[in-house]
């Protein structure tokens, strides 16, 4: 045998070094080694037994849909989607490795059969194996003809839970308009409820609990306080909780401030202060303040308008109502919609006032004579309108304009719904790649 003693191989030209030629085989020795110089590369073209960990597999990128022959020292990613697979090992050698994983979650709806070569057995037993637990990974050694393959490694996708961003956009009940009467009284409008997003992260498997507020009745009696809206939230193990605080209900004559709230209700004539948003205080805000009542003696006198969650509602002048503050667009269900918006004031004056107009995001409008206030859309957390005039010379209320209900909305990729849900949200999937879950009452979502 000829020997050749070298302590460097280096190309005559170029980079590369061919060692042989097709059918050639390269032994190294028992305890001999070969070193890699850093930054060289050597590329394989052929077969490597024996290199690498013992137990070891090549994972190959090509994902397989049908059934196939395995080859020695290859992983394969295994897709059953559409139907079972069968897999037929390559003939047992001692220290054969194959390895299988389920590429799309499916084995537990369509199996990968393990089918052994000839007279070789798996697990000891000359049969077929079937892998039909959902997420499976497992590497097979071949040891001997008594127990054949033997399974060295196995692990389930759900031990390594992929974490997925969850969009939350949560709104509470707005609060109701405030009453009017004939002699000089004109309700507030309503505020909206608090308006807050969020986007967390979130692993597989928690429940999160949704609370969707109710917006408050408007009030219909003399003296009636202002009517709040109530909370909405979304809470979970590992979650920061979102509370978004009802909406302030509109101010009256003989209860003149708006009250406070996610955004403040509007001040009830004569002079009545606008309620305060944004209560209690969150960062970034989740609503804004109400608009004061006017001060002119009656019959010159007009409820301010609501807050929104966008903007401050105005206050009431002269024989016009307050317009409710502006509420928030958000494209979290695949569109734009403005919600949470003010509701507008009510005016005293009978036939030549106005009432103030609901606020952009669906805030009822307030009553100029005759009327009662007109009520936030439901599920858009609007402030209802602000009652006015009755148009008689009766000691009668009109009605302040009931606040909106909230509205809890959850967005998060396609491939992550779990399809757990409880108080029967509506599911719309598919929105640019994301479920988009809407809740109108309570009820909870599992990720």
């Amino acid at each position: 045998m000829s020997e050749v003693k070298v302590n460097k191989i280096s190309p005559r030209s170029g980079t590369g070094v061919q060692l042989g030629d097709s059918g050639d085989t390269f032994t190294v020795p028992s305890g001999g080694a070969i070193t890699i110089s850093s930054g060289a590369t050597i590329t394989n073209s052929g077969t490597a037994v024996n290199f690498g960990a013992t137990g070891s597999a090549s994972w190959t990128s090509t994902v397989k849909t049908a059934t196939f022959t395995a080859v020695a020292g290859e992983g394969y990613f295994v897709n059953t989607t559409g139907g079972a697979v069968s897999v037929n090992l390559p003939a047992g050698t001692p220290g054969a490795v194959v390895a299988v994983k389920d590429y799309a979650n499916t084995f537990d709806t369509n199996a990968l059969t393990l089918v052994p070569n000839g007279s070789d057995k798996i697990g000891g037993l000359a049969s077929n194996s079937v892998l039909e637990t959902e997420g499976l990974a497992v590497t097979l050694v071949f040891i001997d003809s008594t127990q054949g393959w033997l399974v060295t490694d196995s692990g389930l996708q759900s031990e390594a839970p992929a974490l997925y961003s969850l969009e939350m956009l949560v709104i509470a009940g707005a609060g109701g308009g405030g009453a009017g009467q004939q002699s000089g009284q004109a309700g507030g409008g309503g505020g909206a409820g608090g308006y807050r997003t969020s986007t967390q992260t979130v692993a597989p498997g928690v429940v999160t609990t949704i609370t969707v507020g109710d917006g408050a009745t408007g009030t219909s009696t003399n003296g009636a306080p202002a009517v709040n809206g109530s909370n909405s939230s979304i809470s979970g193990s590992g979650l920061t909780t979102i509370t978004s605080t009802g909406g302030g209900g509109g101010g009256m004559y003989s209860a003149g401030p708006g009250g406070n709230g996610g955004s403040g209700g509007g001040g009830g004539t004569i002079s009545g202060s606008g309620g305060t948003g944004n209560t209690p205080s969150t960062s970034p805000s989740q609503g804004n303040s109400g608009g004061a009542a006017s001060s002119n003696a009656y019959p010159s006198t007009a409820a301010g308008g609501g807050g929104g969650s966008n903007s401050a509602g105005s206050a009431g002048s002269g024989t016009t109502g307050g317009n409710g503050g502006t509420g928030t667009a958000s494209s979290i269900t695949g569109s734009s919609v403005t919600r949470a918006g003010g509701g507008g004031g009510g005016s005293a004056q009978n036939t030549a006032g106005t009432g103030g107009g609901g606020g952009a995001g669906n805030g009822g409008a307030g009553s100029a004579s005759g009327g009662a206030g007109s009520n936030g859309t439901a599920n858009t957390g609007s402030g209802g309108g602000g009652g006015g005039n009755n148009g008689t010379n009766s000691t009668a209320f009109t009605k302040g304009g009931n606040g909106g209900k909230g509205v809890v909305i959850l967005s998060m990729p396609d491939a992550a719904y779990s399809g757990t849900t409880t108080g029967s949200p509506t599911v719309a999937t598919g929105v640019s790649g994301k479920t988009v879950l809407t809740f109108t009452g309570d009820g909870s979502y599992t990720t």
